[in-house]
């Protein structure tokens, strides 16, 4: 439990530059404008009515989440509340800087780099072994508080955050379906080529030095 709130350097590094990429990844999705991926379609209805950047809604979002915890007697760990901030202010950042996207072509390529670039950052912050996200630590609350199977209580909880973003004119469309559909392969990928890198151990040249010689292993 401790050591989510005592990063090593490598640690955080990597957990900011993952949480960086995924709002990146989140706001390449919104720009295609094909339709947001569920919790976007949930901060875009928030956004609407009320003086909050769909950033900010993210923000809020995620810490309302995070209250759901308390009950469920969840730990957050320093990468939580990173990703609840974190996530947020590089959404707005990147919708600030990227152009509108006029062309079919590339709002598709917008859509599907998005989707991939948020498959990429999971791996990044997750593997950095810093706590879970908000969604994420909800998730496996309410599957430890109650049995439910995880994947029928993620299902719940994105169909939730999507209905309620449609109710409140959430931007739902073929690529929220994509997105749905594709996510978890982008995640799995991008944990199966991070994770081994993440887990190594970071060995001293003395050590692996005496290792190759079988003085050590």
């Amino acid at each position: 439990m401790g050591a989510r709130w005592r990063p090593t350097p490598h640690q955080l590094v990597q957990v900011l530059i993952g949480l960086w990429l995924f709002g990146m990844g989140e706001a390449l999705v919104v720009e295609s404008e094909l339709g947001n991926s569920p919790w976007t379609v949930f901060a875009e209805g928030v956004s609407k009515h009320t003086p909050l950047s769909i950033g900010g809604a993210t923000l809020a979002i995620s810490f309302l989440v995070l209250l759901g915890w308390v009950p469920l007697r969840e730990w957050p760990g320093l990468g939580t509340l990173l990703n609840a901030v974190v996530i947020g202010i590089s959404i707005d950042a990147t919708l600030a800087v990227v152009p509108h996207l006029g062309a079919l072509a590339v709002r598709w390529a917008a859509l599907l780099g998005g989707i991939a670039l948020v498959g990429l950052a999971s791996g990044l912050y997750l593997t950095a072994a810093l706590g879970p996200g908000p969604r994420d630590g909800l998730m496996t609350g309410l599957h430890a508080r109650f049995g439910w199977p995880l994947a029928a209580v993620r299902t719940g909880i994105e169909v939730t955050a999507v209905t309620i973003g449609w109710l409140l004119d959430g931007t739902v469309g073929i690529g929220s379906v994509l997105f749905a559909l594709l996510i978890g392969h982008a995640v799995s990928f991008g944990l199966r080529r991070i994770g081994p890198y993440a887990a190594a151990p970071r060995r001293s040249p003395v050590r692996h030095a005496a290792e190759a010689r079988g003085v050590v292993r």
